[in-house]
């Protein structure tokens, strides 16, 4: 039987907060009652991650008409980041965040973290990967809108550092169709790379995320939220408290199902079966 624990379950809060540490900790609450290892977050400097005429653009939203207001209200702090830090400790589950940013990477250093996150989207930034590196925590690296390219540049700079990684299969669209998923490139990257591969899920449901245990997946990602309707791009691919549980039960069943290669093995309660549906048998 695959133990549970071997799968790094991530429950991927990201901005699914919407600016509030209370929000921030029920999401915390749900992804420890739901039995997942991890809680993560996002982490950007605007000015860094964003050009000043995107900035000052028009946005509507809950903090103002810009896109600075949005994204300054999506973004938490060190009073924030303390609580949560201090708030895990308590609930004895692992966070971390993917820094968009090195400035945010060198923010997240006075943090005791485990772990680093690649956000799909900066793996093209090889400044950030090499610094990320250079710290040595485990680091799981989304593919998502990665050619092969910048994946085999990431992968060298992670061993050039004796960096410990593992890839995490994933399509950025949100939520992704089922069709674009292509869960056999998880087989594929573990080939080609020689390495451990996660899957990080935007898809709507569980029953794909499940079934790409079936690719020997190290890691599994989803993000998550406290409703699927909140302000927010990532809210709709997210799972509420019921999708979470149903993950991991449907997780827990299909491990049980895997199991062991037993060919010729009878269980008790079939040789039951068998004595009956084969009693007229004689040879």
């Amino acid at each position: 039987m695959i133990d549970i624990n071997k799968i790094h379950l991530i429950a991927e809060i990201g901005i699914n907060h919407n600016g509030d540490i209370d929000i921030a900790k029920k999401l915390i609450d749900n992804a420890k009652e739901s039995n997942f290892h991890s809680v993560k977050f996002q982490k950007r400097t605007l000015e860094k991650v964003y050009t000043k005429e995107l900035l000052d653009s028009h946005r509507d939203s809950p903090w103002g008409t810009t896109q600075r207001a949005q994204k300054e209200g999506l973004e938490f702090g060190k009073k924030e980041y303390d609580e949560i830090n201090q708030y895990c400790k308590e609930l004895e589950i692992n966070w971390f965040v993917s820094a968009w940013d090195i400035e945010s990477l060198i923010f997240l250093d006075q943090y005791d973290l485990k772990f680093n996150k690649v956000a799909s989207a900066m793996v093209a930034d090889t400044d950030l990967l090499k610094q990320i590196a250079e710290r040595k925590k485990y680091t799981f690296i989304s593919t998502g809108m990665c050619t092969t390219d910048q994946i085999d540049e990431a992968v060298d700079i992670f061993r050039k550092a004796n960096c410990e990684f593992e890839l995490m299969h994933c399509v950025s669209t949100y939520p992704a169709k089922s069709e674009d998923l292509n869960l056999l490139t998880i087989p594929a990257l573990q080939k080609k790379y020689n390495t451990k591969v996660g899957y990080s899920g935007h898809e709507n449901g569980v029953i794909i995320s499940v079934a790409s245990l079936i690719y020997g997946i190290t890691s599994l990602e989803r993000h998550i939220t406290l409703d699927r309707t909140m302000y927010g791009s990532d809210q709709s691919a997210s799972l509420e408290f019921k999708g979470m549980q149903d993950l991991t039960r449907g997780i827990a069943k299909l491990m049980n199902a895997i199991g062991e290669e037993k060919i010729g093995f009878i269980t008790e309660e079939e040789a039951i079966v068998a004595k009956k549906l084969r009693a007229h048998i004689k040879n």
